[in-house]
């Protein structure tokens, strides 16, 4: 009688566990399922206007601050070939575009975005995020009319930097690709062909 009960009791027990095992797979399998769609739904809401001024705006804060570096500055970096003696050979490249100075470069490059804000022209009312503050150093250019821009509180550098911050993370090493092979438009080649945000029959042909 007593070892029918205890073999009822360890039955009852790996039922129970059982259950319980397939409850959290059942978990787990909602959770997965929940995360999927939030990602596909973020992504599927990203605002093409929005990631193609951000693109944009990567591409012309880096080709500024690679062009304030001196040309004939190089660094050493490491080459797979050895010397006769065995030592390994160093190999020196530009240092505005060698990898080192790229990363260090689109560390910084996002904090940039507080010098952009929604411009509306005023014949298409189109609307893009472009820079209205003048740079304190090398190209100055003309701006367009100040009275265009919307300055919304802090949302609006928040949202391009934002995104600016997502654009970086995904495409860090198509970037740093890209600038160090000195691309003759990196512009259409990042921000159409690579992010393909920039492709909308309305950004195609903007500029910043």
């Amino acid at each position: 009688m007593k070892l029918e009960t205890i073999d009822i009791c360890f039955g009852s027990s790996r039922e129970v566990q059982k259950q319980i095992n397939n409850y959290n797979m059942g978990r787990w399998i909602l959770w997965m399922t929940v995360m999927f769609v939030f990602i596909c739904c973020c992504r599927a809401k990203r605002d093409n206007m929005l990631y193609c001024s951000a693109c944009r705006a990567i591409v012309d804060e880096l080709n500024h601050s690679i062009d304030q570096v001196d040309p004939k500055k190089t660094i050493n970096v490491g080459s797979f070939r050895l010397n006769a003696d065995g030592t390994m050979k160093d190999k020196k490249v530009p240092l505005a575009r060698s990898e080192t100075h790229l990363s260090e470069l689109l560390d910084g490059v996002c904090s940039s975005m507080s010098d952009y804000a929604l411009y509306v022209d005023p014949d298409t009312h189109k609307k893009q995020y472009m820079r209205f503050a003048p740079r304190s150093t090398g190209f100055t250019g003309d701006f367009p009319d100040f009275k265009n821009f919307q300055f919304d509180g802090p949302e609006a550098p928040s949202a391009l930097k934002f995104a600016c911050e997502v654009m970086v993370e995904e495409l860090e090493d198509d970037i740093i690709a890209l600038f160090s092979q000195n691309t003759d438009d990196a512009r259409k080649e990042l921000c159409n062909n690579v992010s393909d945000y920039c492709n909308d029959a309305t950004n195609r042909n903007d500029e910043l």
